[in-house]
């Protein structure tokens, strides 16, 4: 039997595994980088975060990334290199937090790599009828393992492509299998460049769990930000926001866009919301000349109202009163006062952070993709039934590091 093969069987019997969970997202922010100790599979999963660093982009990385980023027309030999280039990045970000952690790399059992997103294309966005869901994230998984020596599961949304999903949102796995309780009805709300959520039902049916993107969290707001203020990557804690005036024309037409009122559940991107999108409702609104102020709030509370109004209409369907509901934030919106004064407002139920039930809400994605390695490997017995867009499948391709 092949050596790697050997490891990975002795690896899949452990009582406990060490794995590396790698997130970049869409904001392109930096990687996220979780070590984490994961005990058990299914819904005996059980881990402990025993390291976590985020390793911020330089302003070279994120220019490289932007030329293919959410673009239909690209240099495809770049497209190749930066495959190439980002693994070695994160292989290289992998190497220097062993190594300020004192951790050598043959103590840690898997790294689970997400990869760089650059570009996500449901079938309804691309609506090109003989191909199907498609979506690309880039960061080869070969280069990471060879380069840390340890084996390296990557690719993940494929498989969910594969499997008749949209490739997204992936988080719904790790939020059953490590955030279901028993008699509490749970929203789990990530806000990062795109908001989703995850229904938990307080029954633990697998089969009522429910997942779907949103539409836009921070991923407006900061590219306007960027745009007014070119030092600024994001309008912290909402300064720029909180001093200006919802534009109520402005907000009703970015609403009028058909992705809010296709059914759900439904995944989508930059692809749709980027700097063109709000350029377009600005013109047919004649709001060019509109306060950067002004601007940031009304994108604000486009984020806060079309995320309440998606809660909104899964709880109603699940005849469960809002208020009986418990929503757990994380992702970078949950640093913006603003919006989470507005989601309060829109949605009066409790809110709390994932911090509160023991995963970071910074590390909390990094953390869910160490999960479906975990499941990968030594899990991957669940069933989620076979009409939501969640295919009860595992994910991940494996690189061996020789």
């Amino acid at each position: 039997m092949n050596k790697n093969i050997t490891a990975l069987y002795n690896i899949a019997q452990k009582q406990t595994r060490k794995i590396l969970g790698l997130m970049s997202g869409t904001s392109l922010d930096g990687l996220d980088i979780a070590l984490c100790a994961i005990s058990g599979a299914g819904e005996n999963t059980s881990v402990t975060i025993l390291e976590f660093e985020t390793i911020n982009y330089s302003e070279d990385i994120k220019t490289e990334i932007r030329k293919v980023f959410a673009k239909k027309t690209i240099d495809f030999q770049h497209l190749a290199l930066l495959n190439e280039w980002i693994g070695i990045l994160h292989a290289g970000m992998v190497n220097d937090c062993l190594q300020k952690w004192n951790i050598p790399p043959h103590e840690v059992d898997l790294i689970a790599s997400h990869g760089q997103t650059v570009l996500h294309a449901p079938k309804f966005l691309h609506q090109q009828e003989k191909f199907p869901n498609a979506t690309l994230q880039i960061g080869d998984g070969d280069h990471i393992a060879v380069k840390t020596g340890i084996i390296t599961l990557s690719d993940f949304r494929q498989k969910h492509v594969a499997a008749g999903g949209e490739g997204a949102p992936l988080a719904v796995y790790g939020d059953y299998l490590l955030f279901s309780k028993k008699g509490e009805n749970r929203i789990m709300l990530n806000m990062g460049g795109i908001a989703n959520f995850t229904y938990l039902s307080a029954s633990l049916n697998a089969e009522d769990v429910f997942v779907t993107d949103t539409g836009t969290a921070n991923t407006l707001i900061d590219i306007f930000t960027k745009h007014y203020f070119p030092e600024k990557n994001y309008d912290k804690d909402a300064e720029i926001a909180q001093s200006g005036i919802v534009n109520q024309t402005l907000l009703s037409e970015l609403k009028n866009n058909a992705f809010f009122r296709k059914s759900f559940p439904k995944t989508i991107g930059q692809e749709l919301f980027n700097k063109g999108f709000v350029d377009s409702a600005l013109s047919k609104t004649k709001l060019e000349n509109i306060s950067a102020s002004d601007l940031l709030a009304t994108l604000t509370r486009l984020s806060a109202e079309t995320i309440a109004e998606a809660i909104q209409f899964v709880v109603k369907n699940s005849g469960t009163p809002i208020a009986e509901f418990k929503i757990y934030m994380s992702g970078g919106g949950t640093n913006n006062p603003l919006l989470v004064k507005w989601l309060k407002e829109l949605l009066p139920c409790e809110f709390q952070k994932s911090d509160d039930l023991g995963i970071l809400s910074d590390a909390k994605e990094a953390v869910l993709f160490a999960v479906l390695a975990n499941e990968t490997v030594a899990g991957g017995n669940y069933n989620f039934g076979t009409n939501k867009g969640i295919p009860s499948v595992t994910m991940g391709k494996i690189s061996f590091p020789d």
